[in-house]
């Protein structure tokens, strides 16, 4: 009997919602974009972490990361003698063997893969499309959590003999092998004709990925053995005679022209690296996560000395850069957030004022709802149904408002967003508690009236 006592409640206030459309639309206005607010805000910040996240996938997990630097492979160091004679340093820069050292010697790293990168361009039937050549090992593949999706990735004997096979990426599977199946044919690198043994599989790449972080995308690399690179393509720590003859003439001013010299590919991939480290970087993968930092030290002492004491080499933790990054964008995510709620309470402010002034012009109508029996349970009823009614209308409508935002922001800005069921729901409860709590005061407050004030209007 209650229930249909209250329920009758509750359809007066739909009725004072609809008889005052304009005045309930306004008064939801705050609900709407404080609803709206806060899906657009989480979404942001679940796309945030889950970039973050794919970041961290793509770089490894437990991965060091070490690079040449722009710093000269020679230099000077000054003594302390009187004579103030300098002593001179040399470093050979990056080299294979330092990654052999890095995998042999320090107990904590689990993996290791050297890196050449070098700019080329595939040929096949007459055509030719720009491609990242990159020498690796086949640990390389795990480090970066890189699948195949069709073939097989390289053997010892690939590796050992040098020989010419490759892994393409998809981009380049696309582009020259259409309508086949690559693995088994042959694709023309530079001078060197190579095996096709494996595809890449295709990964998302975000824009905000750093190739200083050891991201990058693998769609346009063709991946060979690191000694097929030294033996068939270029090998920086080899000095050749004709690059000795040139620095000769460069010195003396001369116009001689060099005949005989490097190709143009091999001039292009010189103009591209200019440096004589020998590889590119090492990617370095500990066993654990607690000896990331205490790895990088042990690794940067040790580089040090085979470098004689040259600091012509960089290294990085990925994933501690990249999780302090995820903590930075949390705190700002806490701060967006924070806004974002404060605008609901401004809403809900909004709403218990409304409500408050409602009450005042409705004296008349609470009069007479009292004096044909209505109670004071009645009236608190009625105008706390009206409140979150108006408050449950709006954050469905701002919940709509919002994934519109969310998309809005992806399409315009390039920012990924992910609206997640869970932030609906808060959301939306949160909508409709505001409604309760900042509508029970003016509910209170008509139920209180004297049905007597009600003669004076």
């Amino acid at each position: 009997m209650w229930i249909k006592r209250y329920f009758h409640d509750v359809i007066i206030g739909i009725e004072a919602i609809f008889d005052n459309r304009l005045k309930s639309m306004l008064t939801a206005l705050g609900i709407i974009f404080g609803v709206a607010a806060v899906i657009s805000m989480m979404a942001i910040g679940n796309g945030a972490e889950q970039e973050i996240l794919e970041q961290i996938k793509m770089v490894g997990v437990n991965n060091i990361v070490v690079t040449p630097t722009a710093t000269s492979v020679d230099g000077k160091s000054g003594s302390g003698e009187s004579g103030g004679q300098a002593r001179t340093k040399y470093s050979k820069g990056l080299t294979l063997l330092d990654a052999k050292a890095i995998e042999e010697v320090i107990p904590t790293v689990d993996k290791v893969s050297p890196v050449i990168s070098f700019n080329y361009s595939a040929i096949l039937n007459g055509k030719s499309n720009p491609v990242v050549l990159e020498g690796v090992d086949d640990s390389y593949f795990e480090l970066f959590n890189i699948g195949l999706q069709a073939g097989e990735i390289f053997n010892d004997t690939h590796g050992e003999m040098g020989q010419p096979v490759c892994i393409i990426g998809d981009n380049i599977k696309n582009v020259f092998f259409k309508q086949e199946d690559p693995v088994g044919k042959s694709i023309k690198c530079g001078q060197v004709w190579l095996k096709v043994i494996g595809v890449v599989e295709k990964r998302d790449f975000t824009t905000s990925a750093s190739d200083e972080m050891g991201i990058s995308s693998s769609d346009n690399k063709i991946f060979v053995p690191v000694q097929t690179v030294l033996l068939r393509f270029k090998n920086r720590s080899l000095v050749r005679a004709d690059e000795v003859e040139k620095a000769n003439t460069n010195q003396k001013g001369g116009g001689m022209i060099i005949i005989g010299g490097a190709s143009s590919e091999e001039e292009s991939a010189e103009d591209d690296d200019k440096n004589l480290n020998q590889l590119s970087k090492i990617v370095i993968q500990v066993k654990e996560t607690e000896q990331l930092s205490t790895t990088a030290n042990v690794v940067k002492r040790m580089l040090l000395r085979r470098h004689s004491e040259l600091y012509d080499f960089e290294v990085t933790i990925p994933e501690l850069l990249l999780k302090q990054q995820q903590r930075t964008k949390n705190i700002f995510n806490v701060v967006l957030g924070a806004i974002a709620g404060i605008s609901l309470i401004v809403g809900g402010i909004g709403i218990m004022n409304i409500m408050l002034a409602s009450v005042m012009e409705r004296i008349r109508e609470i009069g007479t709802r009292q004096a044909i029996g209505a109670s004071q349970k009645d009236i608190i009823v009625q105008f706390l149904s009206e409140s979150t009614l108006i408050s449950v209308f709006g954050g469905i409508i701002g919940i709509i408002l919002g994934v519109v935002l969310s998309k809005t922001i992806t399409a315009i800005f390039d920012i990924k967003t992910i609206v997640s069921f869970f932030s609906i729901v808060i959301a939306f409860g949160v909508s409709a508690a505001v409604g309760i709590i900042f509508g029970y005061l003016p509910a209170k407050q008509a139920a209180e009236k004297d049905p007597v004030e009600s003669l004076r209007y």
